[in-house]
C-alpha cells in the first residue's frame, strides 16, 4: 500500500480505472531506453490522430470560409474566419477529446471545454489577423489571397494548439493503454496489457 492506505492504481488519480497506470511510471525493468521509446510514441500516435482530426476540421474551417464568402459575408472576411474556425472547432474539440488525448484526462470536461475554448480562442486571433493584415494593411482583397492568409494563419494557429492542448487543455499523464474507441487496446509504451 501506498500513502493514506491507497494502492499504486489509485494513486494516479480519479476517472483512470482500476487497469490504468502512467507511461511515466516506474515499472522495474523498464530501462531509460524503453521509456523514452514509450515516450516517443505516444507524441507519434498523438500527433497522428492530431492530424487526422485537423485535416478534417480544415476541409470543415476552409469550406465554411469559401461558402460564407461566397454569400453572406461577402465583403466581410473577418466576420467569415471567425465563423467558419468556430465550426471548425466544435468538431475539433469532440474529436480530440474523443479519440486524440482521449488518455490524458485528468479534469472534468467542462474545465477542459473552458482551456480548450481559449486556446482556440488564441488560434482564431492568429487567423484573424493573418486575414485582416492581408486584406487591410496589405490591400490583398481577393478570395484567393484570403485564402492564402487563412491557410497561413491555420497553419501557425495548428503548431499553436498542438503545443498547448498537450501542455495545458488535455495535460494529464499519459496511460498505458490506448482507451480510444478506435484503438486495438495495445499498449501505448510497449508494455503489456494489464
Amino acid at each position: 500500500m501506498h500513502a493514506a492506505g491507497k494502492s499504486p492504481r489509485e494513486d494516479i488519480g480519479p476517472g483512470f480505472g482500476r487497469y490504468a497506470r502512467s507511461v511515466t511510471s516506474t515499472t522495474p525493468g523498464r530501462g531509460p531506453l524503453d521509456r523514452l521509446r514509450g515516450a516517443v510514441g505516444v507524441l507519434y500516435r498523438e500527433a497522428i490522430k492530431f492530424g487526422v482530426i485537423g485535416l478534417v476540421a480544415f476541409v470543415i474551417d476552409m469550406g465554411s470560409f469559401n461558402l460564407l464568402r461566397h454569400t453572406v459575408l461577402e465583403d466581410k472576411p473577418t466576420a467569415a474566419v471567425i465563423v467558419s474556425a468556430s465550426i471548425a472547432t466544435v468538431f475539433a474539440w469532440v474529436g480530440n477529446r474523443a479519440w486524440t488525448f482521449r488518455h490524458r484526462r485528468n479534469r472534468p470536461a467542462h474545465h477542459e471545454a473552458a482551456l480548450f475554448a481559449g486556446t482556440n480562442g488564441v488560434a482564431l486571433l492568429i487567423q484573424a489577423a493573418c486575414v485582416a493584415s492581408s486584406n487591410y494593411l496589405l490591400g490583398f482583397e481577393s478570395l484567393t489571397a484570403d485564402n492564402v492568409a487563412k491557410v497561413v494563419g491555420i497553419g501557425l494557429g495548428t503548431l499553436f494548439r498542438f503545443w498547448a492542448y498537450r501542455r495545458y487543455v488535455f495535460a494529464g499523464e499519459p496511460l498505458d493503454l490506448d482507451q480510444s474507441p478506435l484503438s486495438d487496446r495495445k499498449p501505448l509504451s510497449g508494455g503489456t496489457p494489464p
